[in-house]
């Protein structure tokens, strides 16, 4: 029996480039796709949002005079090229996916609709969201936030290369402390960099919790959806 049965898995664009920062690590993409291959044969229902940070953020320097509408369209594509990326890697494995995008390019996805993105996972489909919410100044993390309260999500869980929550850098603190739950208020009152405020907000409003675990340990994924506890678990508390 799954604590969570249908699930918006974010991972950052970085996590796809392993050690070498930038670009997309063919191991990890093979890795990410065993993990959801697992949760798919337990019977999850799987949707994915991810971002666009290892490729774009290598163009960092001349974004930074850049348009911010155009910069940000920029990294709705490199969202899909990592989508594009790991669709290949999950189909080599068998898994049936469809690629949604909220910019319409027919050629490689279908448009977003509520309806038909539902009905994907309901035949257990993993559904990968791209190009963020197709509107400038809004991050991947609002984006996942969105979707994942549109296909009624049981939980967003955040992939990331730290353990969960923390209270500064755990790679650069080794005296960091780790929360294993925490609630909303608390996220941001400590302005702890779990997801940006825009997303914490509507999964406040909307009572969806979020789990930010190591995605980079194997079997935490499915260890996590069959309810051990893994990761942090950001939740409405009592507020």
């Amino acid at each position: 029996m799954l604590k969570y049965r249908r699930i918006l898995l974010k991972i950052s664009g970085e996590s796809l480039a392993g050690e070498s920062g930038y670009g997309i690590d063919a191991g990890v993409l093979e890795s990410f796709a065993d993990d959801i291959k697992e949760a798919i044969d337990l019977g999850a229902e799987i949707a994915l949002v991810i971002g666009g940070g290892n490729i774009f953020r290598g163009l960092s320097k001349a974004a930074a005079s850049m348009d911010r509408v155009q910069a940000d369209y920029m990294g709705m594509l490199a969202t899909v090229i990592n989508s594009l990326a790991l669709q290949d890697a999950l189909e080599r494995k068998g898994i049936y996916t469809r690629l949604v995008t909220a910019i319409k390019m027919e050629q490689i996805a279908e448009p977003f609709i509520r309806r038909r993105a539902v009905r994907h996972l309901e035949k257990g489909r993993v559904v990968i969201f791209g190009a963020g919410t197709g509107n400038p100044y809004f991050t991947t993390d609002t984006a996942a936030s969105l979707r994942a309260i549109e296909i009624e999500a049981d939980v967003i869980v955040k992939g990331t290369r730290v353990e969960g929550v923390y209270d500064s850098d755990p790679e650069k603190n080794p005296d960091a402390e780790f929360f294993p739950n925490i609630s909303y208020v608390d996220v941001i009152r400590k302005n702890l960099r779990v997801m940006d405020m825009t997303a914490i907000t509507l999964c406040r409003e909307n009572t969806l919790p979020i789990v930010v675990m190591n995605m980079n340990t194997k079997g935490n994924f499915t260890r996590l959806l069959k309810g051990e506890p893994i990761g942090t678990l950001v939740h409405v508390g009592d507020e």
